[in-house]
């Protein structure tokens, strides 16, 4: 009997390895990238206290007008700069990445780059 190969359950499978490894602190939040077909999203995460510091996505009305389209580099890139200056506005400078077991390639490296632009350093 063959297999079947389900992408999702193996990004889940790496993304549950990476983060037994990192995790977001006071001091170093981290940031997580989640991607579906029609859009980009980002969170700046405090696990220690389970919460939710900055969040920004392709559907924000700061990056929607501009991009209509949530699902391509350009809108990515804008949704890092987006996080960045949110993040940078709360006082948070320094960040860990979180990939969400993507490859940093693509929308995922434009996001970060786009951040990295707007001031955090990873």
């Amino acid at each position: 009997m063959r297999k079947e190969f389900n992408r999702n359950k193996a990004r889940l499978h790496r993304h549950k390895r990476v983060r037994g490894k990192i995790s977001g602190t006071p001091e170093l939040p981290r940031l997580c990238v989640f991607r579906s077909n029609k859009h980009i999203y980002a969170q700046i995460i405090d696990d220690e206290a389970g919460k939710t510091l900055v969040s920004a996505s392709s559907m924000d009305q700061a990056v929607k007008t501009d991009f209509p389209n949530g699902s391509n580099k350009e809108a990515a890139k804008a949704v890092g700069e987006l996080i960045g200056k949110k993040a940078l506005e709360q006082g948070i400078d320094k960040v860990v990445f979180d990939r969400g077991g993507y490859l940093y390639h693509g929308r995922v490296k434009e996001l970060a780059d786009g951040a990295r632009e707007s001031g955090l350093q990873f």
